[in-house]
């Protein structure tokens, strides 16, 4: 059954089911990497500081031989030399353990980030099981874990010995020359050597992040049933419902604002309504509503309208009939479509003169009773239907 589950887990882990993860303290991790990092960082370090750090500890040291005939006989002495001694040793290493932090620090938190989780540290009674204690031992990836740990070991001796084998002769000459010559030449070639060999363990981290990002990915997958309960569980909360519903609705209006400069005419209350028209009239069989707002987005409607050259048209009966029975995207009802034609047909003409000279008269569009609404959207039983 256990195996049947994890075979159901097909689907990438949520955003949410990684969150989780990462405050119960999963994260990804390569210890391959963090190997590479502080010990090439450190061996990095010893090798182009040795310049400093060199005449440095051999002068610590040959302060430490020397112990001058008064030291005998003054114990304060010799423990404030010490103490001395040992301070200046301090500071000759501490920009290498500096930078071995850093580098510690850097590479476990570049890939997963910086965790810190109470839940990591408490105590799990199932550590204590020894049946489990014995599989994590003599298990199918223990084994797996000795057979990479064999590689890696062959891959860092292998690039040892390559280097061992191409300097054999210089090596082998180190003795031939006077003694501080030989220690330096030692030093260099010990450093130079290790430096090297990191070589392997940069390989080996490439090889194990995307194996690791791979498992981890692997661990947190999930089955659909999982997926779909965590959209319930997080639809089931009212406030992320109501972020979703104010997003769609801005999203939305966004929408209608961005296809109002398309419109034929706006119809307007004239504040506290507005109501957007198109009509093709070669492709439509009625005009139909593409924008419809109240209050502020009314006067976003209305502002954008007047940005693009589109015709404002106020008539209060006009834009409430249209708004209270209108959606986005739908075409007017029948009842209105002689007042909407003679808006239309007044913008149409608005450049237009008659052959007497005068201009298109403004037309006063009359509304149906049973389509005329107050501004709460309710029928009274007698409204006036001139505008």
């Amino acid at each position: 059954m256990a195996e049947e589950s994890q075979d159901d887990k097909t689907e990438e882990p949520t955003a949410r089911r990684l969150e989780k993860a990462k405050e119960d303290g999963q994260v990804l991790r390569s210890q391959d990497m963090t190997i590479a990092a502080v010990t090439g960082s450190v061996i990095a370090a010893l090798y182009l500081g040795g310049f400093w750090m060199g005449p440095r500890f051999v002068d610590t040291f040959a302060q430490a031989l020397t112990i001058p005939t008064n030291y005998a006989f003054e114990t304060n002495l010799a423990l404030n030399r010490l103490s001395i001694l040992t301070l200046d040793s301090f500071v000759t290493v501490i920009p290498v353990f500096a930078l071995a932090i850093v580098a510690a620090i850097g590479s476990a938190t570049a890939l997963g980030g910086f965790v810190f989780s109470a839940k990591a540290f408490a105590p799990k009674a199932s550590k204590l099981n020894p049946i489990k204690g014995m599989n994590r031992i003599f298990g199918l990836k223990a084994l797996v874990e000795l057979g990479k740990s064999l590689m890696k070991f062959s891959l860092v001796a292998g690039i040892g010995g390559i280097y061992l084998y191409v300097n054999f002769d210089s090596i082998m000459k180190i003795g031939d020359g006077p003694i501080n010559a030989a220690i330096a030449a030692s030093i260099e070639t010990v450093l130079l050597g290790a430096l090297v060999s990191t070589v392997a363990l940069i390989i080996i981290a490439l090889v194990d992040v995307p194996y690791q990002r791979y498992e981890f990915i692997k661990k947190l997958k999930m089955t659909k049933q999982e997926i779909k309960d965590e959209m319930k569980d997080i639809e089931g909360q009212p406030e992320v419902r109501q972020r979703i519903r104010a997003k769609q609705r801005e999203m939305a209006q966004q929408r209608q604002l961005e296809d109002v400069p398309s419109a034929d005419v706006v119809i307007t209350n004239p504040q506290h309504f507005a109501v957007a028209l198109v009509y093709e009239l070669d492709k439509e069989e009625a005009p139909r509503v593409i924008a419809k707002g109240k209050n502020f987005m009314a006067a976003r409607i209305r502002e954008t309208a007047t940005d693009n050259g589109v015709e404002i048209f106020e008539s209060p009966l006009l834009a409430r009939a249209l708004y209270f029975t209108c959606d986005v995207g739908m075409y007017i009802p029948q009842g209105l479509f002689h007042a909407v034609a003679q808006v239309i047909a007044y913008v149409y003409g608005l450049n237009a003169v008659s052959a007497d000279g005068q201009k298109v008269i403004k037309p006063k569009p009359t509304v149906p009773d049973e389509l005329i609404f107050d501004e709460s959207g309710r029928r009274p039983d007698s409204v006036a239907k001139a505008n």
